[in-house]
């Protein structure tokens, strides 16, 4: 699915910028930037699980 793609790439994108910020010194910079990376990886994660969890359930259904 596109959703949990565009999630882990920006999740790439803030964690790149964290790192960025953090080596430069902006330490509240870095901190913002890699909490949201770790949100959006996380949120990515929950949605592919229940997506593949409900697939198995539906393709249980559907092939009965």
């Amino acid at each position: 699915p596109q959703g949990e793609r565009f999630m882990i790439k920006w999740a790439i994108i803030f964690a790149v910028i964290g790192l960025v910020a953090g080596a430069l010194g902006f330490s509240g910079i870095a901190g913002g930037a890699m909490g949201i990376a770790k949100f959006l990886f996380w949120a990515a994660v929950i949605i592919a699980v229940v997506l593949f969890v409900l697939g198995l359930t539906v393709a249980k259904k559907v092939a009965s």
